[in-house]
């Protein structure tokens, strides 16, 4: 921390609130000018009124310093409430001393410097201060505040302080530590909570210099004790200060402080620290994959202290902080990479609720099956299968769930045609998705791929984006609507989304509730707008739809600001061509219109002069194709088909999915040979593999009959 000075007599520009160290994370990370602008008007050299009174209702109050040898030691004072008292705006009184074995004990001098941490567990509200102490008599320390601003609540758990009566307590028990024991990695490994003390000493008395002392939350498992020497530790989003990394980059050191809220054992140690910005996946394989990691840093003890019954205080939990459920801890971090090697198996998942979404969509609710729930980015499906009538039966949907979820929601429309000579007969046409309304219930085991899919969304971009959908097409925009709900709690921005959604009626309005609840808790940053074909007198205008009929263009321009957007579009491709048209007459470039396409050549584009269009490898006359499991070899010619109607063709039975190279479940691998994709995919191929339903043999220079052998 530093102090931040009005502008100097000579007129030279304003001192800035960060010190360098701060600084050169800021500007590693593209928020200096940014924090620069804010923090010149957030970051104080007074306690505000609020903070005064704030400081004045606590019962404890955490402190961060640096010993005479340079070590860094985070504390925790306490007292009856009213055991900090200001006398004005820039005086602290604080009636307390360290507990037995806290190095603080040694240090309560006049000059040194206190970073301290005023926090209520209940209402998550904390404000922070940098100070120096003035002067000391018994237990009362007095501080001029050199440094004040508060901090956002993110990642504080919810905890109720319990205050136990002087004669239930036994004397402290005071070990020294020079590695992690069984004691202190057993108190790591459980804590949702610690402390971290920090500090940047430039040796010149410089008004930048400073301690600071700073919460850090998360789930059971976050913190990873690598060895008896050495703690990995993620980094979360947090408010763009980086006090602390800051203080990292001037000076290495760190102390933290674990209290057992149950016990009221307390573990403090120092030690040294690097911080892992960029390679994260080459120092620790996992933490790509460790949710809300945006960086990491190792500690490496010094020494420390054990202090048994350290505190007379213990703490009830109520409830994690909604950011921290967000977050991810290392078991899982290690499951979800080795889910990434299963990515190609079907693996078992339960079906835990299955609900109606309207008249024709139900949803079903998967739980994985000891395995690890997969990622994916919203807008994705799942490729499922199931065994219905002796015959196997694979079907790709979109996932309706957010990523945050803690189950993957697949919600499918129950497909159904007229038959033509009796209009009045309806006839089952889907397979799949008429079994799963009949037939799949609570309870049920189905088999899944991992999520896959080209038709996704980034919900940090700037940009305003608009879902148009149509029927079953609503799928991938309610699960990216809930993403941007979840993230804008995480990252406080929220993308703005305008939902368009056409239906027959408002009895085949799926997530209409669902949509109006995500509109309100964005505070309308996330809007909702229905089209029905079909009203009746009892449907109310502006509340039940909002237009009858179908989307238009005039629908578009009455709820759009005038704005740049992206656009997204899903649902029957006749409704998707429309929609297209309708936006490129409307001056939006293709650039801007993203399309779930449900097929080859479902959308026809016309594109920008500028648009890279997909020109497909010029592909073989003729082939000699071997199927090597089988030991067959058959002659392939120009007008055969794709590898997969071929091998159908000759008896095989590959697992097939979308049929246009989007869900991977046709893919095998290409021992020899090249091929050439005749449409573009989603799906990930890699080398050695072939997606059987879009590919056929590649033209093969120098020779009149190609030749490709695949494991089938």
């Amino acid at each position: 921390m530093s102090t931040p000075k009005k502008t100097t007599l000579d007129n030279s520009p304003p001192i800035s609130p960060f010190h360098k160290g701060e600084q050169a994370v800021q500007n590693r990370l593209g928020v200096r000018d940014k924090m620069e602008r804010f923090g010149s008007r957030v970051i104080r050299d007074h306690m505000p009124e609020q903070h005064r009174d704030f400081y004045q209702q606590l019962p404890f109050i955490f402190a961060g310093h640096g010993d005479k040898n340079g070590w860094p030691w985070a504390s925790i004072l306490f007292n009856n409430p009213g055991f900090i008292t200001t006398s004005n705006n820039k005086t602290l009184h604080i009636n307390a001393s360290p507990i037995a074995g806290d190095p603080l004990r040694n240090s309560l001098e006049e000059k040194t410097q206190l970073g301290l941490l005023g926090i209520e567990l209940t209402s998550r509200r904390r404000n922070r201060m940098a100070a120096h102490i003035t002067e000391t008599s018994g237990n009362q320390i007095t501080l001029n505040v050199d440094q004040a601003f508060g901090n956002c609540p993110q990642y504080i758990q919810d905890r109720e302080l319990i205050k136990l009566p002087p004669s239930s307590l036994t004397t402290p028990k005071v070990t020294k530590l020079t590695s992690f024991d069984q004691h202190a990695q057993d108190l790591i490994k459980k804590s949702d909570t610690f402390f971290v003390a920090s500090y940047a000493n430039s040796g010149n008395d410089a008004i930048s210099d400073g301690a600071d002392v700073s919460h850090r939350g998360g789930r059971p498992g976050f913190i990873r004790v690598d060895n008896k020497d050495t703690l990995t530790i993620p980094d979360y989003l947090g408010n763009f200060h980086f006090n602390t990394l800051g203080n990292f980059v001037e000076n290495p050191k760190a102390g933290l402080l674990f209290i057992d809220f149950e016990t009221g054992n307390v573990f403090t140690v120092t030690g040294t620290v690097e911080i892992i910005w960029d390679d994260i996946k080459s120092d620790s394989p996992d933490a790509e994959f460790f949710e809300g990691a945006e960086r990491l840093w190792k500690f490496h003890i010094d020494h420390g202290y054990w202090i048994q019954n350290g505190l007379p205080l213990r703490w009830k939990l109520n409830e994690f902080s909604p950011n921290t459920l967000l977050t991810g801890t290392w078991n899982e971090a290690e499951k979800s990479r080795q889910a990434e090697t299963q990515k190609n198996q079907w693996l078992p998942y339960t079906v835990s609720n299955v609900i109606s979404e309207s008249s024709v969509i139900k949803s079903f609710h998967l739980l994985p099956q000891g395995h690890q729930k997969p990622t994916f980015i919203p807008g994705q499906f799942l490729t499922v299968k199931s065994e219905i009538n002796g015959s196997e039966q694979i079907r790709t949907y979109t996932i309706s769930s957010a990523p945050a979820d803690n189950m993957l929601r697949i919600s499918i429309k129950r497909e159904i045609s007229f038959n033509k000579d009796t209009a009045a007969e309806e006839v089952p046409d889907g397979i799949f998705s008429n079994f799963a309304h009949n037939n799949i219930k609570q309870g049920d085991t189905i088999l899944a791929k991992a999520p896959s899919g080209a038709f996704t969304f980034d919900a940090s971009v700037q940009r305003p984006a608009v879902l148009l959908a149509a029927g079953i097409g609503i799928t991938p925009m309610i699960s990216m609507a809930r993403h941007t709900l979840v993230e804008a709690l995480r990252t406080r921005y929220i993308r703005p989304l305008t939902i368009i959604t056409s239906a027959r009626d408002k009895h085949q309005r799926a997530f209409f509730d669902e949509l109006n609840e995500i509109s309100d808790k964005s505070g309308e940053q996330i809007r909702s707008f229905w089209a029905l074909s079909q009203t009746d007198k009892t449907d109310i205008a502006g509340k039940d739809f909002h237009q009858q009929g179908r989307i238009s263009a005039e629908l578009l321009q009455a709820v759009l600001p005038l704005d740049d957007y992206d656009f997204y579009l899903c649902g029957p491709s006749g409704f998707m061509q429309s929609m297209y048209d309708m936006l490129r007459g409307l001056g939006v470039s293709d650039a801007r219109i993203a399309a779930e396409e449900f097929g080859p050549a479902s959308l026809t584009r016309d594109h920008d002069e500028a648009t890279v269009t997909f020109t497909p490898r010029p592909s073989a006359k003729e082939a000699i194709i071997e199927f090597a499991d089988s030991n067959v070899e058959q002659a392939w010619s120009e007008g055969d088909g794709s590898l997969l109607e071929f091998a159908e063709a000759h008896g095989f039975t590959p697992e097939f999915g979308c049929r246009s190279g989007q869900c991977g479940a046709c893919k095998t691998t290409l021992i020899s040979g090249e091929v050439s994709y005749q449409t573009e995919h989603s799906s990930v191929v890699n080398d050695g593999e072939v997606l059987l339903c879009c590919a056929v043999p590649a033209e093969s220079e120098g020779e009149d009959v190609a030749r490709l052998t695949l494991r089938l």
